[in-house]
C-alpha cells in the first residue's frame, strides 16, 4: 500500500466541506423473509438538497451482497448544509420511504431505520462521511487524500472482518481518490498502487477476472509513471508482481507466474542497502519462485526461493510487526524442500519457523486462525510423509484452535474449516476409525455451505468434500456416498477456470471416485469414462506421477474386467513411468510400487512371462521394506502381496519365511498404544487372519517353532498389550528401581487412557470445545505411547533384558508350559489346517498335521451349529413363554429346538462328530492319549486347547460320537481347558505368585431382576446354596443380593476377595469390546471398568452368564469375550459360557462345581479359597449334568457351553 498522505494547513480558520460515500440500505427483516430483499433488488435512489439539483437527483443502487444495496460514487456538500432528504422508490411497487440523512451526525450514529409507508418492509439505512477542511493547499489533491484515508481504513476494516461490503467500498473510495488526483501529480504512482492491491484483494475473494485485469494495469501505470532513482519504485514494482502472483492463481497460466518472478526480482535489485521494504521484497520473491517450483518441478527455482525467505527472515527486524509473515514464508518454501527432497530437518525447520510465527502472534490478532492453519498444514505434511501419529493429532489440536478462535462471520471461516477437515481425513487413511471421517466430512460440507456459488475457493472445497466421501465409501460400501462424491466433483469441474494444475487435480479425483464405483457396480460405461478423465488428467501435466498412477489403477481395472491386454500393457506402461518419476525418499513410493506389481501380476497372469512375476515380486518386496511411506497399510498390502505371490508361484523359496516376517511385524504396528481399544480392534478388522496364514506357510515349511511365534505375535494383540503394561517387574526392580516406578506410572496412566477414552465417543453433535478435549485426551495418550518405547528401549539397552516384553521366541514360549498337561494351538488356514502341541519338559514344538480338516469344514461347522442356537435362542436373550418340563431349562435364553424324526442326525451331533475325527482324536492319538475309564476314580490329564480363526467359536471340549454303540468323546480322555494365546497361560506359570491369605475368599452375587431383562428366579437360589456350601466349609464369603451391591461397591469388593461368582444377565458388544458388561439392579458392571481395577489378587472369576466366551466373528482370533476381559484384568482361571445357559442347569453346574472344589480342599486352607482345581471341578460338574440327561441334541446343548480358560 501507498503511504497516507499529509495535509499542509494555514493558521485561517478552516472551512468544511462534506462527501457523504457508502449509502447503503440493508433488509433487516430477518433471514426467512426475502421479500424486502427482492424489492430492493429493483430499487433506487433519489436523493433531495444537492446544491444544483432542485429536481433532486437520481443515483443508481447496485447489489453489494444479499440483502444489501449500495450507492457508487460520493456526494458532495456544502459547509452549511443541513443535510439530504433521501426517498427509496421501486420500479414495480413505487415509494418505499424516506429518511433525512444528516452528514454532522456522529460517526458511530451514522445508521438509521427508513421510514417505510408498508410496516412489513424493515430498511436500515447507513453511509460515511469525508470532512474537508480548506486551506491554502491544492483543493483536488487534499479531497483525493481524504478519499484515500478513507478507502484504506475500509480496506483495513476488510482486511479484519472479511466483510464484501468493506472492500466494495475501499474500491470506490479509492477510485474517487484517483480521479480526483490530476495527472502527473506526484501521489498518483501511490493511489494507483493502493487501487490495484484493493483490486487485487477483492479479486481473491470473489474471483472476478476483470479486478485482477484492471489491477494489473493500474500497477503498470503506476510502475511508468515512477522515475526509476524514485525510493518507492521497488514497492511498486512488488506490488506489481503480486497482481500477477493472483492472476497466475486462477488462471495456471505460466507467462503470468514467470512477470511475477520477473518484478520480484527487479524490485530486490532495485532496493538499496537498508531498503525498510526489502524483506518483504524478498519473501513475495521467495513465494513466486516457489510456485513456479511446484508447477515445473525445477530444483533450482526452489534454491532460490529458499534464499529468499532466509534473507528475508534475516533482514527483517526481529521486533517487526511483519516478521511473523515472513516465517510463515519460510516454513511453506522449506516444506516444498522437504517434500522434494526428503531430508527430515527440512519439514522440521519448516514446522519450528511457523510455530514462532505462531508464537509471535498475539491472541486475539486477526492472523492469529490463519497461521495456525498454516502450522497445522506443515504437521499434517510430515505426517503423510512419516506416518507419525503425533504430527495429524497436533495437526488437529490446532486447526481446532484456529476454527474456535475464528469469528463465525469471518470471511476466512470456510477455509478454517475446509483444513481441520482434511486434517481428520488424512487420519482416517490411516486409523480407519469412522468417526474421523464423519468429522471430516461434516466439516467441509459446512465450509462448502458458507461460500456462494461464484466464490474461487468453492471448487477446491468441492473436491476436497468429495475425495473424503469417496474415503468414507471406501470404508462402508455405501453407495450413496461414491454418488455423491461424483457429483460434488463434477460440480468442481464445471466451476473450473482453464488452469491446469487445478484442472488436472479436479479430473483426477473425478475418475477414481468413477472407478471407485466402477469397482462395485461393474458397469463398463463407468471406467470407460475414468480412463477418459484419467487419460486427460495426464495429458494436461504429463509428468505427474500420481496422475500416471491412477491412470494405470483405471486401465488395470478394466483388463480385470475385459482381459484386453491392451489395457494392461499401458497400464504397466504408466505404472513405470509413475515409479521412474518418483523419488526414493517420496512418501508415495510404496504405494505405487505396490500398484506397479499388482498389474506385472495381472499380466502374468496371462503371458505367463516368468520375468513380469519376478518384477511384481520385486516391486512388493520394495514396497514393503520401504524405510519411507507414511501408511503403515500400504506397506502391509505390500508384504501379504509379496508372501501370497511367492507361496503360490515358488512355494520352496527362502523368501516366504523373510516376506511373512516382515508382514506379521508390520501387523502389530497398525494397531499401537496410542489408540484407544476400540480403535486397536477397529485397525485390526482386516488383518485378523494373516498370523494364521503366515503359520500354515511356516507349517508347510516344516518350521512349526516360526508358526506359534508367528500366531503368537499376530493373535490377541489389545489382550498381549494389555498384559505387558502388567508385566511383573521384579526382577528389573533390582538393576533400577526408578526406573521401574516410571515404567509402572507410565503403563498405568496408558491402560487407562485406552480403555476409559471409548467410554466418552465421539458424535456429531458435541461441541467443539468437547471435541477439543477428546482430541487433547488422544494427545495425552500419545505422548505416554512415545514415552511407554523409549522406555522399552532404555530397558533392552540393559544387560540381560534385551528382550524385554519383546514378542517371545518358541524356545522361551517352552520353558513355562505347565507340568499338568501340554497345549495345543491349533492353525486353520485355507491351504491347510495343522495342530501344533507344546510338551512339557520338551524344546521343540511336536507338530501334528491335520489333513482331514480344513477352514471350509471349519465355516460350515460353525454355520450349522450357529443355525441351531439360534433356532433354540441360545445366541440371543429373548424367551418366549413356555410350559411344562421344559420350563426348568430356561430362564437364561433357553427354548426348546425343534423334535426330530427318530434316527435322524442331529446338525449338532454331526458338528461334534466331525471335530472328534478330524481334529481332537489325531491329535490325541499323536499325543499318545487313551480314554480313562469313568468309573474308576481317576481324574483324567489336563490339555488347554487354544483354536485360532472359526474354530474359536466350537468346543473342541465336546467333540465326540453321542451316538451309537460306540461312543467317545473328548471327555473320555482329558479334562479341557483354553487359552486365548500361548502366552496368556505360560506368563501365568512364570509369574505365579500365591494369593494374600487376607485376600483369599468367595464373593457372590445374584442379579435376577434387571429391567428389560428376563426373570433369573434360579440366580437367587446359585448364590444362596453356593453360600451355604462355602459357610459349611469354613470358606470366607460374602453374598450380596440384587440391590444390596452397586457397581462401584463391586469393583471394591473384588479389590478385597479373590474370587468372584456372577449370577445374572451378561451381553456382549461386539462393536465396543469394552463396553460388553454384567447387568445388575443398580447399573452395567461394563469390561473397561474392571479392567481399570488393579486387582492383585484376583483367582477365579465364576461368569455364570449367558454368552461370556462368545467371540466376534469379524475378531475371531483377538478374542473379544468377556472370558478373556476377566483374565487380562488379572483373574488366574475363568468360567465362561459360549452361549446362553438355562437357569437350572447353571445352578446345577455351579452348585456341583463347588461342592467339588471344597471336597479336595488342603485341610490346612482354614478360611481361605483356591481355585487350582477349577478346571476338573468343571470337568466333574459337566459331567455330572451331562449323566442326568440324555445324548439329545436338546441335552447336548445344554451341558457343553460351560467352558474353562486359563490355569
Amino acid at each position: 500500500m501507498g503511504q497516507d498522505n499529509q495535509l499542509v494547513t494555514d493558521d485561517k480558520p478552516p472551512i468544511s466541506q462534506f462527501y457523504i460515500t457508502d449509502i447503503t440500505l440493508e433488509s433487516t427483516n430477518g433471514t426467512n423473509d426475502d421479500s424486502t430483499s427482492l424489492i430492493l433488488a429493483d430499487s433506487e435512489l433519489c436523493v433531495f438538497g444537492i446544491p444544483g439539483s432542485v429536481d433532486g437527483k437520481a443515483i443508481v443502487l447496485f447489489n453489494s451482497s444479499p440483502g444489501r444495496r449500495g450507492m457508487q460514487g460520493s456526494i458532495e456538500l456544502p459547509a452549511d448544509t443541513n443535510g439530504i432528504d433521501c426517498v427509496v422508490t421501486c420500479h414495480e411497487h413505487g415509494d418505499l420511504g424516506y429518511m433525512h440523512l444528516d452528514p454532522l451526525r456522529p460517526e458511530h450514529d451514522r445508521k438509521q431505520k427508513l421510514e417505510t409507508f408498508d410496516a412489513q418492509i424493515n430498511v436500515t439505512v447507513s453511509w460515511e462521511v469525508i470532512q474537508i477542511r480548506s486551506g491554502h493547499f491544492r483543493e483536488a489533491d487534499e479531497i483525493a487524500g481524504h478519499f484515500q484515508d478513507h478507502a484504506l481504513e475500509r480496506f483495513r476494516a476488510y482486511r479484519h472482518a472479511g466483510d464484501l461490503a468493506d472492500i466494495l467500498a475501499a474500491r470506490l473510495a479509492m477510485k474517487r481518490a484517483v480521479d480526483l488526483t490530476p495527472q502527473g501529480h506526484v501521489n498518483m504512482p501511490g493511489r494507483l498502487t493502493d487501487l490495484g492491491n484493493v483490486l487485487t484483494h477483492r479479486f481473491e475473494r470473489t474471483g472476478e477476472l476483470g479486478d485482477i485485469v484492471e489491477a494489473i494495469s493500474l500497477q503498470q501505470k503506476a510502475v511508468a509513471l515512477t522515475p526509476q532513482d524514485h525510493g518507492d519504485l521497488p514497492s511498486i514494482l512488488s506490488n506489481l508482481g503480486n497482481a500477477f502472483m493472483s492472476y497466475y492463481g486462477q488462471t495456471d497460466t505460466l507467462s503470468h507466474l514467470t512477470q511475477a518472478i520477473s518484478f520480484q526480482k527487479k524490485a530486490a535489485e532495485l532496493a538499496p542497502d537498508g531498503y525498510i521494504g526489502l524483506p518483504a521484497i524478498l519473501n513475495n520473491l521467495g513465494t513466486a519462485l516457489n510456485q513456479y517450483y511446484r508447477r515445473t518441478d525445477t530444483l533450482s527455482y526452489l534454491s532460490e526461493a529458499v534464499t529468499a525467505h532466509r534473507k528475508a527472515v534475516e533482514l527483517i527486524p526481529q521486533s517487526h510487526e511483519d516478521v511473523s509473515s515472513l516465517l510463515i514464508g519460510l516454513g511453506d518454501t522449506l516444506s516444498s524442500l522437504f517434500e522434494r527432497v526428503g531430508d527430515p530437518q527440512d519439514i522440521t525447520d519448516a514446522i519450528a519457523s511457523v510455530q514462532r510465527a505462531v508464537e509471535l502472534t498475539p491472541q486475539g490478532h486477526p492472523d492469529l486462525p490463519s497461521r495456525l492453519r498454516c502450522l497445522g498444514g506443515l504437521l499434517t505434511d510430515r505426517f503423510q510423509q512419516t506416518g507419525d501419529l503425533v504430527d495429524i493429532d497436533h495437526a488437529i489440536s490446532v486447526r481446532q484452535k484456529a476454527v474456535d478462535i475464528t469469528p463465525l462471520g469471518k470471511a476466512d471461516l470456510h477455509s478454517q474449516l475446509m483444513s481441520l477437515g482434511d486434517s481428520f481425513a488424512h487420519r482416517f487413511v490411516q486409523t480407519g476409525i469412522l468417526s474421523d471421517i464423519n468429522e471430516a466430512i461434516a466439516l467441509q460440507q459446512r465450509a462448502v455451505e458458507l461460500l456462494p456459488q461464484d466464490h474461487r475457493s468453492l471448487r477446491s472445497h468441492l473436491n476436497n468434500l468429495g475425495i473424503s466421501l469417496r474415503c468414507r465409501f471406501e470404508h462402508t460400501n455405501e453407495l450413496l456416498d461414491i454418488a455423491e462424491s461424483i457429483s460434488v466433483e463434477q460440480k468442481a469441474l464445471k466451476l473450473h477456470p482453464q488452469g491446469v494444475s487445478h484442472l488436472a487435480f479436479n479430473l483426477n479425483n473425478l475418475g477414481t471416485s468413477l472407478l471407485r464405483r466402477f469397482e462395485r457396480t461393474g458397469e463398463l460405461s463407468e471406467i470407460a469414462e475414468a480412463i477418459a478423465v484419467h487419460q486427460q488428467a495426464v495429458d494436461l501435466i504429463p509428468q505427474d506421477p500420481s496422475l500416471l498412477c491412477n491412470l494405470g489403477v483405471s486401465l488395470r481395472g478394466r483388463f480385470e474386467h475385459t482381459g484386453d491386454l491392451s489395457d494392461i500393457s499401458k497400464a504397466i506402461a504408466t505404472h513405470r513411468k509413475s515409479v521412474e518419476l518418483t523419488s526414493q525418499t517420496h512418501a508415495a513410493r510404496p504405494s505405487r510400487l505396490t500398484s506397479l506389481g499388482i498389474s506385472l501380476s495381472a499380466q502374468y497372469g496371462r503371458t505367463g512371462d516368468i520375468r513380469e512375476l519376478y518384477e511384481a515380486i520385486a516391486c512388493y518386496k520394495g514396497a514393503a521394506t520401504s524405510i519411507v511411506g507414511s501408511s503403515k497399510k500400504t506397506r502391509l498390502n505390500a508384504a501379504q502381496l509379496w508372501a501370497r505371490t511367492l507361496i503360490q508361484h515358488d512355494s520352496e523359496s527362502p523368501e516366504i519365511l523373510v516376506s511373512f516376517q516382515v508382514a506379521v511385524g508390520l501387523v502389530a504396528l497398525i494397531a499401537g498404544l496410542e489408540q484407544t481399544v476400540q480403535g486397536r480392534y477397529t485397525a485390526l478388522e482386516n488383518t485378523t487372519c494373516f498370523a494364521l496364514e503366515a503359520a500354515a506357510a511356516a507349517c508347510a515349511l516344516d518350521r512349526p517353532d516360526k508358526a506359534l511365534e508367528w500366531l503368537e505375535q499376530g493373535r490377541c494383540h489389545v489382550w498381549s498389550q494389555l498384559n505387558n503394561l502388567r508385566t511383573p517387574l521384579d526382577y528389573l526392580r533390582l538393576h533400577d528401581e526408578d526406573l521401574v516406578k516410571e515404567i509402572a506410572d507410565v503403563a498405568r496412566r496408558l491402560e487407562h487412557a485406552g480403555s476409559s477414552r471409548g467410554q466418552s465417543p465421539w458424535h456429531l453433535d458435541m461441541s467443539l470445545s468437547e471435541k477439543i478435549s477428546l482430541e487433547n485426551e488422544g494427545r495425552s495418550q500419545m505422548s505416554l505411547a512415545r514415552k511407554w518405547d523409549s522406555l522399552l528401549t532404555t530397558v533392552r539397552a540393559i544387560p540381560g533384558f534385551e528382550t524385554f516384553l519383546a514378542p517371545p521366541r518358541c524356545s522361551t514360549l517352552l520353558q513355562d508350559i505347565p507340568d499338568s498337561g501340554p497345549i495345543i494351538v491349533i492353525n486353520v488356514d485355507e491351504r491347510r489346517c495343522d495342530a501344533i502341541a507344546l510338551l512339557p519338559g520338551l524344546d521343540e514344538p511336536l507338530h501334528i498335521p491335520l489333513p482331514n480338516f480344513s477352514i471350509e469344514k471349519a465355516s460350515a461347522y460353525r454355520t450349522d451349529l450357529d443355525a441351531q442356537l439360534r433356532a433354540g435362542h441360545l445366541r440371543t436373550r429373548e424367551v418366549e413363554d413356555i410350559t411344562g418340563t421344559d420350563i426348568e431349562l430356561l430362564g437364561r435364553g433357553f427354548r426348546p429346538l425343534p423334535v426330530r424324526k427318530q434316527g435322524e442326525d442331529s446338525p449338532v451331533h454331526r458338528v461334534l462328530h466331525g471335530l472328534w475325527d478330524e481334529v481332537v482324536k489325531p491329535t490325541l492319538d499323536a499325543l499318545g492319549f487313551s480314554s480313562v475309564d469313568q468309573t474308576s476314580g481317576k481324574v483324567p490329564p489336563r490339555l488347554w486347547w487354544c483354536p485360532t480363526g472359526p474354530l474359536s467359536f466350537l468346543p473342541l471340549h465336546a467333540a465326540g460320537v453321542y451316538q451309537g454303540s460306540e461312543c467317545e468323546s473328548a471327555l473320555d480322555y482329558v479334562v479341557s481347558s483354553y487359552t486365548p494365546t500361548v502366552r496368556a497361560l505360560t506368563d501365568r506359570v512364570k509369574n505365579h505368585k500365591p494369593v494374600d491369605p487376607t485376600a483369599s475368599g468367595l464373593l457372590l452375587t445374584s442379579q435376577p431382576s434387571v429391567i428389560g431383562s428376563v426373570f433369573l428366579p434360579g440366580t437367587t437360589e446359585e448364590v444362596r446354596s453356593i453360600s451355604n456350601i462355602s459357610e459349611e466349609n469354613g470358606v470366607r464369603v460374602l453374598k450380596l443380593e440384587g440391590d444390596e451391591l452397586s457397581v462401584a461397591g463391586c469393583i471394591e469388593r473384588m479389590q478385597e476377595f479373590s474370587s468372584i461368582h456372577l449370577a445374572c444377565h451378561a451381553t456382549q458388544n461386539a462393536t465396543e469390546p469394552l463396553q460388553s458388561r454384567f447387568l445388575f439392579h443398580q447399573g452395567p458392571l461394563d469390561l473397561g471398568t474392571i479392567l481399570e481395577s488393579n486387582l492383585k489378587n484376583a483367582d477365579l472369576a465364576f461368569l455364570s452368564a449367558c454368552q461370556t466366551s462368545t467371540g466376534q466373528e469379524k475378531l475371531s482370533d483377538e478374542a473379544v469375550h468377556l472370558a478373556a476381559g476377566m483374565l487380562a484384568a488379572g483373574y488366574r482361571r475363568v468360567i465362561g459360557t459360549m452361549w446362553s445357559i438355562g437357569d437350572a442347569p447353571a445352578q446345577q453346574v455351579a452348585t456341583t462345581f463347588y461342592e467339588y472344589l471344597f471336597s479336595h480342599r488342603d485341610e490346612t486352607a482354614g478360611a481361605t479359597f483356591d481355585g487350582t482345581h477349577s478346571a476338573v471341578a468343571l470337568h466333574h460338574a459337566t459331567q455330572q449334568l451331562r449323566k442326568a440327561l440324555d445324548d439329545s441334541e436338546h441335552s447336548l446343548l445344554t451341558w457343553i457351553p460351560f467352558v474353562h480358560f486359563g490355569l
